[in-house]
């Protein structure tokens, strides 16, 4: 960009009305604020290079035009086609002219907008520990990529940092007038110059001896000429000194050239020559790997009420998993030390299904004939054990599947302020992810990870020497041999990829970049560096980064994300328009982000003693900035569980050093999470965080490691079996309509560029065919079907393309600007139906609209083969669609797409509970069930809500939080159909996060918070079941308009409940999934006061109100929703305002019980507890020792049976979050008694 960085190309003192890289949407908003007729501004353009914009309001609405140097360099306004251009050497001739009037504008340049000059910031070097920044490196950014890449890495010389220019300013202030006044005199040498650069050069000469010597023994093995002179040279630099040393340096550099230039092709037909008459005796080479041993799982099986009365109570069995052998073996324990066990092969076991209430139970699917298969189900001892367990089978199938290539892998990925210290050589806690927080079960912590990620700040270690450590420290507890795929350095900000062997060669496209975000940007000492690569098919972004430090430095941090999101250069160079949050399948983001907690320290140091994190969250200043959309647009981060990583005293982990003296008096840096890890994923794809902690054991620094592990889906390079389509097996891509609304002043035309790799080349849609406002800061534009092009797959099985992205981005005819990008997933839009999608869009990191539209994925009936991936092979069971019959949760879409019809793809198979014997249901429903998981999608008497006839369409991000506040309780869905994508949040969330099963959270303002999923619609991952009274019973299905219409105003009753209390705050955001058409007929469009809109008196004036505007351009026509069916309150979500706007209280835990699958007869039968047999409840249990407040926590980690708890410990209690030693030695003593009773 003109003048982007750097001195301004207007020299050092630029006009004020010229504001460099201001974003679009900024200059628009600038302008607004000016509010007169002819305010203009100038800024550089976001998509040509070298060009500018003249941004001019007239009439409420913003003109751009383009200003383009051309081939000489002069500046002339872009003009229509056959106007001849004016032409200006400067950018200030070229605005001195339009301030005259009738020069072609649509208004006379009349009132300069200035911009506004950055307040002088303060030293900001190492979390305010140095007086001064740290020297850096030799080099200021380095970058090492040994799969032989050629990244584009901007490196910047850096001052010297060895003191050689101080030795030459004292020569030429001395020594030279000595040199000087010796030539007058006749000398013909200059003696003092000669012994300056023989002491500018005394560690050169050092470092060439120790390379010659080093490289001796070869020369002498390969090269015996050379290896006689270099013997000699080292044997003469011994006693030689004067003026032969500099003479001698330059002939043993010379000698290295020589022997560096030839050893290697010598060396090789050596080799090769000897190979010829040795290869034959050779032992063949093998590289082993460390086999993992036979683990065994204890568990109970989990049966049905009735079959508990003959069998008394559950029976006890262990699942031993041989990875090795591909083996599982179920043992039965019986009486009399007897044992009945059987043997699966890897082959025979058909589903796990995870229960998604009870986070310690699994379910699973055995074939037991060619015809016929069964379903067990197991508690196990926690859920973290049943989670290793899952990556064990997991691990055993891929080992040993027919595929060539793998459906997902597993990545590592660290984070770790140095604190400009070594690191200890034992950091085996960070490698295995041991210490606090998330971590892994102690029998899959030594497997081996695929992908080892690295991210350093204050890193002093030279990048050759930090690599052979993690290598080395890697090979220690994996016994492989690492392979680096890239190094990225930016002073001491470092990013290591290290990959297993046997993937080194699935990896191509590596890049790397850095940015500078240090004082005025231009220093180092803090920013970015990033790493980007393909997986095969999958393309991958890491960025790891150090932000501004200091507690109330919160929008200088804000405005470094921003600056590293637009300006690091990684991934497709194709894909510019697009920042990096939408260039890749996969993106990490990791490092020290320096956000704070808005806390006095005394409160935050009892909340850490007391391990009460969540209150310490809600002040979480990371997590306050992404509820306001201001960072981390739609990223995700897994729920912290551990204390604040910083500021530790060095050498503990005890003690929190929070105060230090500096010159300027005492500064202090409170506790806090620095060091995070966030991610972002295309929607439909598969990404699950089974780790998230931090280390107590590694005490170099101020700050401790942390750590995260994760489960990611994968694509090969796909090959058709059938060769190129020919016409008549063709895919298309086919769009109907889209309509889209985009945040801006400006009333240009617009078209759409469509980016993916399933195509040969982006292609453009032509210009919009509608346009209306109802705003003058929004404008609405829709295309036909006629301007909308048929995009054509370059291959077209649907095994292909459902892994498949299309890339959107919205461009302004005027300046060829983007206004908002967005994703679509391809694997929701096949069929033979149109399908609708919805989603946000953004530009440079902001929410600037949504979009939404039509269109079908047509696949020919000979391409339509597929296969089921590893990662579907685990299901999540939601355990809340009722006795008669289960859902399992469909892979994430992050997309609210509408399916009006049943299609191919949409199998009506539902797995339901059998007991242990009893028989399940057919190979093929099995299959179908679980290759698809999204029978509710096909099932007529379900039905989807959408922006289309969903109120809760207008509660999006951005809008202030009232307006979720409003809705009634009259809007919520009914007990009788809960929605099948929802969980309550209390202890049922909180397994492992995924994209393509459950949903990441995190948590904010002490509640699990969605991380902003890849569309603003829709939250939750399963089907949202809507029970709506149709012709005079439950199960009718939604009447919809066409694809086209509006959606409803929102009901005259959304107000009523904004000021009802309610005892416990709700969570953050609201699902469109879980509100009720309402019954009342159709009410007007309703208005809000300025306070609503603004966020009310106590609101966030930061948050935008543009959705909540959107909304209301959209609900220009009304129609009469459908009827409702009784209804009670669930979680509705609005956006973190305090909890005075937080009105609806959660739903109580539902305990989960044996009897969650029994015939629905015995269930609504029954009047007794269903927890135990025989037994008063937990909850009555706690209830009788006063300590219920106790139920949430043992209830979350699955001591829901009191049979089971007499197996718990002291840990597991700690675990549940019992943590006062006289209440652990009642509940225990309790037991005790109860077990002897028995």
């Amino acid at each position: 960009m003109a003048g982007g960085g750097g001195v301004s190309p207007l020299g050092l003192a630029p006009p004020l009305w010229y504001h460099r890289d201001l974003s679009r949407a900024a200059a628009e908003e600038l302008l607004a604020r000016a509010g007169r007729d002819g305010s203009f501004l100038v800024r550089d353009s976001e998509s040509v290079n070298g060009a500018y914009a003249l941004c001019v309001l007239f009439q409420k609405h913003v003109h751009t035009y383009r200003v383009l140097p051309d081939e000489e360099g002069f500046l002339a306004v872009q003009t229509s086609q056959g106007v001849q251009p004016k032409r200006f050497k400067s950018l200030p001739e070229l605005v001195l002219l339009y301030l005259q009037p009738s020069q072609g504008l649509v208004s006379t340049l009349l009132y300069p907008v200035d911009r506004e000059e950055s307040i002088p910031e303060d030293r900001d070097y190492s979390d305010g520990e140095d007086e001064k920044p740290p020297l850096p490196p030799r080099s200021a950014s380095t970058s090492t990529t040994p799969t032989g890449s050629a990244p584009e890495t901007p490196t910047d010389s850096a001052p010297a940092a060895n003191g050689l220019s101080t030795i030459s300013h004292e020569y030429l202030k001395g020594s030279y007038a000595l040199d000087l006044q010796a030539v007058k005199q006749g000398a013909s040498s200059l003696p003092h110059l000669n012994k300056t650069l023989v002491s500018s050069c005394k560690r050169l000469n050092g470092e060439v001896d120790k390379v010659l010597s080093g490289l001796e023994i070869l020369s002498k093995v390969f090269d015996q000429q050379s290896a006689f002179m270099v013997s000699k040279m080292i044997q003469q630099s011994v006693n030689q000194g004067g003026d032969q040393e500099l003479e001698n340096l330059v002939t043993k550099l010379a000698i290295l050239k020589d022997l560096l230039s030839s050893i290697e092709k010598k060396a090789l037909k050596a080799v090769q020559d000897l190979s010829v008459s040795t290869l034959s005796s050779l032992p063949p080479l093998t590289r082993h790997s460390k086999t993992i041993p036979v683990q065994a799982f204890e568990v109970k099986l989990d049966v049905y009420l009735a079959d508990l009365t003959k069998i008394g109570k559950s029976q006890k069995h262990s699942l031993s998993v041989d990875v090795e052998g591909g083996m599982l073996v179920v043992m039965k324990k019986m009486k009399d030390n007897q044992e009945d066990w059987n043997t699966f092969t890897h082959h025979k076991i058909r589903q796990l299904i995870k229960s998604q209430r009870v986070q310690n139970k699994l379910g699973i699917v055995f074939e037991k004939d060619k015809e016929k298969s069964q379903r067990k189900d197991f508690i196990f001892a926690s859920a973290k054990k049943r989670e290793a367990f899952c990556q064990l089978l997991q691990l055993m199938k891929n080992k040993h599947s027919n595929q060539d290539e793998p459906d997902m892998i597993s990545i590592f990925i660290g984070t770790w302020n140095m604190g400009s210290v070594p690191s200890p050589k034992a950091v085996g806690s960070w490698l295995l992810c041991r210490g606090l927080g998330k971590t892994l079960d102690e029998m899959t912590v030594t497997i081996p990870h695929d992908l080892y990620v690295f991210g350093t700040q204050e890193n002093s270690v030279c990048d050759r020497e930090w690599v052979d450590s993690l290598r080395t420290a890697l090979k220690e507890h994996t016994e492989l041999d690492y392979k680096p795929i890239a190094v990225q350095t930016l002073w001491n900000i470092k990013i290591a990829v290290l990959v297993k062997p046997e993937h080194e060669n699935r990896i191509s496209h590596v890049g790397v970049s850095s940015v500078k975000t240090g004082i005025a940007n231009t220093l180092g000492n803090k920013g970015a560096v990033g790493v980007s690569f393909m997986f095969n098919g999958t393309s991958f972004g890491f960025v790891n980064c150090h932000l501004t430090s200091g507690n109330e430095k919160i929008g200088r941090r804000n405005q470094n994300y921003l600056d590293i999101l637009r300006l690091l250069s990684l991934g497709d160079k194709q894909l510019s328009s697009f920042d990096i949050s939408l260039r890749f399948t996969h993106l990490f983001w990791l490092g020290d982000l320096n956000y704070r907690l808005d806390m006095d320290i005394q409160e935050i140091l009892n909340y850490i003693n007391r391990k009460e994190f969540d209150p310490l969250l809600k002040v979480d200043q990371l997590n306050l900035e992404r509820e306001k959309n201001k960072v981390f647009l739609r990223f995700a981060e897994e729920e912290i569980s551990y204390p604040p990583t910083y500021r530790y005293e060095r050498g503990s982990r005890d003690t929190y050093v929070w105060q230090k003296q500096k010159a300027t008096g005492m500064r202090t840096n409170v506790p806090s999470w620095c060091d995070r890890i966030l991610w972002k994923s295309y929607p439909e794809t598969h990404i699950v965080c089974n780790s998230y902690g931090c280390t107590d054991d590694v005490v170099t620094s101020d700050h401790s490691p942390v750590f995260g592990t994760f489960e990611v889906g994968v694509t090969s390079q796909f090959v058709s079996k059938k060769g190129l389509p020919k016409s008549s097996e063709q895919a298309y891509i086919e769009f109907e309509n889209i309509e889209a609304i985009v945040k801006t002043a400006s009333r240009t035309k617009f078209f759409i560029e469509f980016y993916s790799t399933c195509l040969e080349e982006f292609k453009k849609s032509y210009e919009n065919d509608s346009q209306s406002s109802d705003n003058v800061n929004f404008l609405r534009v829709g295309w036909s079907n006629k301007q909308l092009t048929t995009l054509k797959p370059l291959l077209s099985e649907i095994e292909y393309l459902q892994d498949q992205h299309l890339l959107l981005t919205v461009k302004s005819l005027d300046g060829y600007e983007s206004y908002g990008e967005c994703v679509v997933a391809l694997k929701s839009m096949i069929g033979s139906t149109a399908q609708q999608f919805h989603t946000y869009l953004s530009h440079r990191g902001e929410e600037t609209g949504n979009i939404r539209g039509s269109m079908r994925v047509r696949v020919p009936a000979e391409r339509m083969g597929t296969r089921e991936r590893l990662y579907e092979w685990i299901s999540v069971d939601k355990d809340e669609t009722g006795p008669k019959g289960r859902s399992t949760l469909p892979p994430r879409s992050g997309h609210d797409y509408v399916k009006p019809s049943l299609t191919q793809k949409h199998v009506g198979a539902v797995l339901g509970k059998v007991s242990e014997e009893g028989e399940r249901s057919t190979k093929e429903e099995v299959t179908a069930a679980r290759a698809k998981q999204d029978s509710a999608e096909g099932d007529p008497s379900t039905c989807k809500n959408n922006s289309y006839n969903n109120p809760a369409y207008y509660i999006l991000e951005g809008v202030p939080n009232q307006s979720a506040a409003t809705l009634s309780s009259e809007l919520l869905p009914s007990p009788c159909s809960p929605p099948a994508g929802k969980a309550p949040l209390s202890g049922e969330g909180r397994g492992r996060h995924s994209s393509g099963s459950s949903h990441p959270r995190r948590h904010t303002a002490g509640h699990p918070v969605r991380p902003i999923s890849e569309e603003g619609s829709s939250e939750d991952d399963g089907i949202a079941v809507v029970g709506v009274v149709s012709g005079g019973g439950a199960g009718g299905t939604l009447n919809r308009p066409p694809p086209d219409f509006p959606p409803p105003p929102l009901p005259k009753g959304a107000l009523e409940m904004a000021n009802t209390p309610f005892s416990k705050p709700r969570p953050l955001y609201p699902d469109l999934a879980e509100v009720k058409i309402p019954a009342a007929n159709p009410s007007p469009a309703f208005v809000l006061g300025e306070d609503f809109r603004r966020g009310g008196p106590g609101g966030l004036d930061d948050q935008s109100c543009s959705v909540l505007q959107m909304a209301k351009t959209l609900s220009e026509s009304e129609y009469p929703p459908p009827p409702r069916a009784p209804s009670a309150p669930p979680h509705l979500r609005g956006q973190g305002l305090g909890d005075a706007c937080r009105t609806f209280p959660p739903r109580a835990p539902i305990t989960e019980s044996i009897a969650e699958d029994l015939p629905e007869e015995a269930l609504w039968g029954s009047s007794s507890s269903s927890l135990s047999v025989g037994e008063s409840s937990v909850v009555e249990w706690l209830q009788r020792l006063g300590l219920d407040r106790y139920e949430e926590g043992l209830l979350h980690n699955g001591w829901d049976d009191l049979e089971f708890l007499s197996d718990i410990t002291e840990e597991d209690l700690e675990e549940a979050g019992i943590l006062d030693p006289a209440h652990k030695r009642i509940l225990l003593e309790s037991l005790r008694q109860q077990k002897q009773q028995k």
